[in-house]
């Protein structure tokens, strides 16, 4: 099967704030640091932590082991509204006079970014 190289339409962006909902980090938040759409996945600061083991480069000359975030499935992060600090659904819709679509809050109907 092959996959689709322009992306999908995700529902979290770079920057937000989310809360994970399955998994061994269950109920931890954290800020997105960067989003796969291709693979439909996201970097989380500080969630999904795991141990790479590098070898002695002339950047690192020590070599070791070190922490890093590897990515998780979008369907197990849940998008933080800014303003109730609720885990929300997001909405998207147009506003008179734009083509972008903004994301709205479904629980308090607060526009989360402005475009």
């Amino acid at each position: 099967m092959e996959k689709n190289t322009i992306g999908k339409k995700v529902s979290i962006k770079k920057g937000d704030t989310v809360e994970v909902v399955h998994g061994k980090d269950r109920g931890k938040r954290g800020k997105v640091l960067t989003v796969f759409r291709q693979d439909d996945k996201a970097i989380v600061e500080g969630v999904n932590m795991v141990k790479k083991h590098t070898r002695a480069t002339q950047d690192n000359p020590q070599g070791g082991i070190i922490e890093k975030e590897n990515p998780l499935r979008i369907s197990n992060l849940r998008l933080i509204c800014p303003r109730c600090n609720n885990i929300t659904r997001v909405r998207r819709d147009t506003v008179k006079g734009s083509k972008f679509r903004n994301r709205y809050c479904k629980k308090c109907q607060e526009i989360i970014d402005k475009v």
